[in-house]
C-alpha cells in the first residue's frame, strides 16, 4: 500500500496525519522538535484563519499556531 506523503501546511481544518520526517534545518529545526514535531507525532490541523495562514495544529496535547513557510517544511502522511 502506498503512503500519499504531503506538507503539513496542505492539511484542512480537520485533517489528521503523522510526521514523516522535517525538511527545515538549523533554529527552526530545533523549535519545531521542541513542540513535539518528531517522526510518528500525530497532528491534526485545528484551523486556518480567515485568510488562510497561520493555521492551528493539535501536536501532543498542545495546541501551536504555525505559518504555512514553516509548516510547509513538514512532511506528513494522512492517518484516519
Amino acid at each position: 500500500m502506498e503512503q500519499h506523503i504531503l506538507p503539513l501546511s496542505a492539511l484542512k481544518a480537520g485533517e489528521r496525519a503523522a510526521v514523516v520526517r522535517l525538511g527545515a534545518s538549523g533554529s527552526i529545526r530545533r523549535r519545531l522538535l521542541d513542540m513535539g514535531l518528531t517522526e510518528g507525532a500525530r497532528v491534526e490541523c485545528l484551523h486556518r484563519s480567515p485568510l488562510g495562514d497561520p493555521a492551528a495544529y493539535a501536536i501532543r496535547g498542545a495546541v501551536v499556531a504555525l505559518r504555512d513557510c514553516d509548516s510547509a517544511r513538514i512532511a506528513v502522511a494522512p492517518v484516519l
